[in-house]
């Protein structure tokens, strides 16, 4: 794609690595095979418009995907969903950003699945897909699966911002099992929603305000199910972004590394522009720790009265 650098992994390494940064976002990928797998069926991608205007309209897209189906299929699914949900997402560029990313995800599911029904090497496979693009102090969140995305804030506790399609996040929304039951449970690797699975895909989406110091995580279950969130929290607060992301890995690793291991990451490292956020009917609106939030704007409502 012309004007847009992309960057996709893992590529055939046993772990890799990127980073990027500027004055105000650092952005880190890693992927890991894990100890039990012999192939990485997880992708991940960073894309970044090198043209002002497109940068303008449509922000950074950092997204991450775990495969599966049999053979290679896995593997094949998610770099579809990276790479598809990528080019489709800068193709709209003339849409408002939750519309274009929303399209984009539906032609992501659309391609694998297609794939799916007319090659018998690749029936069945399908992917779960995490996204977040970012432009300003703005983010927007597209999911499909039980890969997740969080939010990391100062010194507060670690947020998940999405939730799982799986059916233990089911049980444990029901009151069916508690949190510790859902931890170990035998079918925590069942989701019950994934790209390419039907011909269409019902998309989860959020759209936040950043701020400086805040950091977003995405991440596969081959780390959110071998690493408490405590931990996560305290890695994600070290200011090396890489390095609190080879250090979770690590964990993973420590666990079991029983599945592939992927996380991405940004980091808002200086004070980025404000920006109004787009609407979209599908579109929840996240307010982060929101009554320390709203202490914060009472007092600055006062504070202007004075």
């Amino acid at each position: 794609m012309e004007n847009i650098s992309i960057e996709v992994g893992p590529k055939d390494e046993q772990r890799y690595k990127y980073s990027w940064s500027n004055d105000t976002y650092t952005v880190s990928l890693i992927s890991d095979t894990g100890l039990k797998r012999v192939n990485n069926e997880d992708r991940c991608i960073f894309s970044l418009p090198q043209n002002e205007e497109l940068y303008r309209n449509l922000g950074m897209l950092i997204a991450v995907a775990d495969g599966m189906g049999g053979a290679t299929a896995g593997e094949h699914a998610s770099e579809l969903a990276v790479r598809t949900l990528c080019e489709s997402y800068y193709a709209y560029g003339n849409l408002l950003i939750p519309y274009a990313l929303m399209n984009a995800v539906s032609k992501a599911n659309s391609t694998i699945y297609s794939l799916s029904e007319s090659n018998p090497n690749y029936f069945g496979m399908g992917s779960t897909l995490s996204s977040v693009i970012v432009t300003g102090d703005n983010a927007y969140i597209a999911q499909v699966g039980d890969s997740r995305v969080y939010l990391q804030r100062n010194s507060k506790k670690l947020q998940q911002i999405t939730t799982d399609h799986s059916v233990v996040a089911e049980q444990l929304k029901e009151g069916l099992i508690s949190k510790e039951e859902a931890k170990n449970h035998h079918m925590k690797n069942i989701i019950t929603r994934a790209l390419g699975v039907k011909d269409t895909v019902d998309v989860d989406m959020f759209s936040l305000y950043l701020q400086e110091g805040d950091t977003l995580l995405l991440c596969t279950d081959g780390l959110s199910n071998m690493v408490d969130d405590s931990v996560i929290q305290e890695l994600l607060e070290s200011d090396d972004l890489s390095l609190s992301l080879n250090l979770l890995v690590d964990r993973a690793i420590e666990g079991g590394g029983t599945d592939n291991i992927t996380a991405c990451a940004i980091k808002i490292i200086g004070e980025p522009c404000h920006l109004n956020l787009q609407k979209h009917p599908q579109l929840k609106y996240i307010e982060p720790y929101p009554t320390v939030n709203l202490l914060n704007r009472l007092l600055s409502f006062f504070k202007k009265r004075e």
